[in-house]
């Protein structure tokens, strides 16, 4: 069975070119989701899978349509092979039930290997030669007057306002700021 997959990122986005080319490819179902190709909860994509047998080949315009990221996608056609399923790719031209097309798709995963791999590596080596300059890196220490910590700490232990009103009191932007310097304190050190 053929199971052909429409992915668009907005509800603005027409669906029409993937639909068209699913029906040129005569797929017998065909599933589709509005929504970033980030989320890995698309309720069409999973639907998809679950229906998916060994023998049945999924279809879609793109390889992008699947997911954002190569690795995801080297994830999900791995996972789709071990259960029997095959991938093909109209744009890209990439057929994973034939030789060629699992070639091609294996050199396509390794060159996004590679380049992470090259990513990673200049991003060690500029992260080494800050260090070497004395420069330690990540985010700056908040800056927090004691007065306005002291009051931040009263209000959460008396228990009367929520977290945000008592940020929106004591001048806290950051809720994360907020939860390190007063209620883990508070949880490290109860008699505080």
């Amino acid at each position: 069975m053929k199971l052909g997959y429409i992915r668009v990122s907005r509800d603005k986005q027409t669906t029409a070119l993937q639909e068209d080319a699913m029906k040129c490819e005569q797929c017998d179902r065909t599933f589709t989701d509005k929504m970033s190709g980030k989320r890995f909860d698309r309720p069409e994509f999973l639907r998809m899978l679950d229906i998916a047998r060994p023998g049945d080949v999924i279809v879609v315009w793109r390889l992008d349509r699947l997911g954002r990221s190569l690795k995801e996608l080297i994830e999900t056609v791995n996972t789709l092979s071990g259960r029997g399923v095959e991938l093909k790719s109209l744009k890209e031209n990439i057929d994973t039930s034939t030789p060629t097309g699992k070639l091609m798709f294996h050199i396509i995963g390794a060159l996004a290997e590679f380049e992470r791999d090259i990513i990673s590596e200049r991003t060690q080596a500029g992260l080494e030669a800050a260090r070497a300059r004395g420069r330690k890196g990540g985010r700056p220490k908040a800056k927090i007057r004691p007065d306005q910590l002291e009051r931040a700490r009263q209000l959460y232990a008396a228990r009367k306002n929520t977290v945000p009103e008592i940020m929106a009191l004591t001048g806290f932007k950051s809720r994360a700021t907020f939860y390190k310097y007063v209620v883990d304190a508070e949880k490290q050190n109860p008699q505080a």
